[in-house]
């Protein structure tokens, strides 16, 4: 008896131990492919745009809103679908999309650094305004890297638990003459690999954002260790289009400072 019980016992820790070895490799694994999959799926929205869509009795909508208010279907995220089902989004929302965003950078010029605009959790707009359920903007890759994440609005702990996050205060991922986009991402996150890669990327990696409208290419110029209080390398500076990502990394206090990978738009 005894030894059947030592032998239960045995096979119970060694099952134990083999699912600590694969939680992580498997949990990356999983977690890698949502995240691929957010992408594949922010392709399929831009595939999915349209300028109106019509109702079988004729009715016409250039809108998610107006869609909305006609009675039009949606899924079960709220998107406004077509006849097949299938969620679409408007064109008209996309150019106001993009015309806020621009107006938001423009704010930004002026307004950089005041009490307003630190506050990095908040959102710069809310997407679900322009038909987007899902709250992804576009989508950040590096293949040197193979790094692949949605990029979600407000660097909340929680947001940055799906992808990377955009910091409130800093420019938008959208085309611009001066601008400063922070993207902050996870470090070490069990379950998730997010911004564990960043100390890879060397000078002359490639980094894209591709938001609805277009593909962003940077080019890494330069990278650092910071403390968490400054803030001067999110900074816009002026005729330039720069890209700043961000993740924590442990310092000899027994705290966390911050690593910054710093990539200027290629001309």
């Amino acid at each position: 008896m005894k030894r059947k019980i030592l032998i239960v016992i045995a096979t119970v820790i060694l099952l134990v131990g083999l699912g600590f070895l694969l939680f992580p490799p498997v949990s990356n694994f999983i977690g890698k492919q949502q995240a691929d999959a957010a992408a594949d799926t922010f392709d399929s929205n831009v595939e999915s745009v349209v300028d109106t869509l019509t109702s079988d009795d004729g009715a016409e909508v250039q809108s998610a809103s107006e869609a909305k208010e006609k009675g039009f279907p949606t899924d079960k995220k709220g998107a406004v679908t077509d006849k097949s089902g299938k969620p679409v989004l408007f064109k008209s929302d996309l150019d106001r999309l993009r015309d806020d965003s621009l107006a938001y950078n423009k704010t930004l010029l002026t307004g950089q650094g005041t009490s307003d605009t630190v506050d990095y959790e908040r959102k710069a707009l809310t997407l679900s305004d322009y038909g987007i359920t899902d709250d992804i903007y576009g989508y950040l890759t590096a293949e040197t890297i193979d790094m692949k994440l949605p990029i979600y609005l407000g660097a909340t702990y929680y947001i940055m638990s799906f992808g990377s996050a955009h910091l409130y205060g800093t420019s938008l991922p959208v085309g611009d003459d001066t601008s400063n986009i922070a993207l902050a991402g996870h470090t070490y996150y069990v379950g998730r690999i997010f911004f564990d890669n960043l100390k890879k990327l060397n000078i002359g990696d490639r980094v894209t954002i591709t938001n609805y409208w277009e593909d962003m290419n940077f080019k890494v110029i330069g990278n650092k260790t910071v403390t968490a209080d400054q803030v001067n390398d999110l900074l816009i500076q002026d005729g330039r289009q720069l890209l700043t990502l961000i993740t924590c990394t442990p310092n000899s206090a027994g705290d966390f400072d911050r690593y910054l990978v710093i990539c200027e738009r290629e001309k």
